[in-house]
């Protein structure tokens, strides 16, 4: 009993909602309120101060989440998993993911679950819209370029790629000419990620260089239609390596020479604790976290 009152606890913690934890929990609102002042009495102290917008934890509800930290997450997702191993798999699961990403480097790991007989439902996204869907229960899984900083979701690092500043060749050969990369840099049209040039501006900054205000040219959340823009010629960008190694082998895309380094960019699995506790979700997390891994892996020279 006493399992259940603390999952029941901890969803309502990381929700601070009532209504929230029931619906991630399945239940209702008063069931999840009967297991809360259960868990309450046994304890002989206040867990939340309920207020009309949700509840508050109160320094007891604080200490006891410490305590169980990701204990209890850990031993679904095990008991999920042995699960997953005996029964059937079978059915859909929502994944979301960046355009790119999805297509890329999700798409080619999916066959085994496939094959297992998941049927996958994939979305696309930015940070944010991954982030809401995940956390609210639309999807299944995320994967995204930034870490989680929601308190209601986990996230592991699974893939970490080099960053490279490309352009055409021509471009990119005329920026290298310059005796100044900055000023060259700041001469030509650039193309971004969204409006902040996340990726571009984590170059510049390994490199030191300051190009100062600037707005992109051409911003897409499908970094492969910056790439066919950037092969016809026209602006530079920083790609993910694995975005751009064809093109580069090619000839048909150049890197401009970083004065310092190439930094990386790391992409994360993100999910909702809850989530795992449906051995589907739980077996498909676990294969393509494995598996993405291990092709980043076999992909180091």
């Amino acid at each position: 009993m006493y399992l259940q009152q603390l999952r029941t606890f901890t969803e309502v913690y990381r929700q601070r909602s009532i209504s929230g934890a029931a619906r991630k929990l399945e239940l209702t609102q008063p069931a999840v309120s009967q297991q809360v002042a259960s868990l309450e009495a046994a304890i002989g102290r206040p867990l939340f101060e309920r207020h009309a917008r949700g509840v508050l934890p109160t320094a007891t509800a604080d200490e006891l989440a410490a305590d169980i930290g990701d204990k209890l997450d850990h031993a679904e997702t095990a008991l999920a998993t042995a699960r997953s191993r005996s029964t059937e798999i079978a059915g859909s699961v929502q994944i979301i993911a960046h355009s790119d990403f999805a297509a890329e480097t999700i798409g080619p790991a999916l066959r085994p679950l496939l094959e297992a007989g998941v049927r996958v439902r994939l979305q696309t996204g930015d940070w944010e819209k991954i982030r809401i869907m995940v956390a609210e229960g639309q999807c299944d899984l995320g994967f995204s370029a930034l870490p989680t900083n929601d308190s209601r979701l986990r996230s592991e690092a699974l893939h970490t790629e080099t960053t490279v500043a490309v352009a055409s060749p021509e471009v990119a050969a005329n920026i290298m000419a310059q005796p100044h990369l900055y000023a060259a840099l700041a001469a030509q049209p650039v193309l971004a990620y969204n409006l902040a040039m996340p990726l571009i501006c984590a170059w510049l900054a390994e490199n030191h260089i300051d190009i100062g205000e600037t707005t992109p040219a051409v911003v897409s959340q499908d970094l492969r239609g910056l790439r066919s823009i950037l092969v016809s010629g026209f602006g530079w960008s920083v790609l993910p390596e694995y975005l751009c190694r064809e093109e580069l082998g090619r000839g048909t895309l150049m890197e401009i020479t970083p004065p310092v380094a190439r930094p990386q960019n790391t992409y994360y699995a993100v999910w909702s604790p809850a989530a795992l506790r449906n051995h589907r979700v739980a077996f498909v997390r676990q294969t393509l976290i494995w598996r993405l891994k291990q092709n980043e892996h076999n992909a180091r020279p």
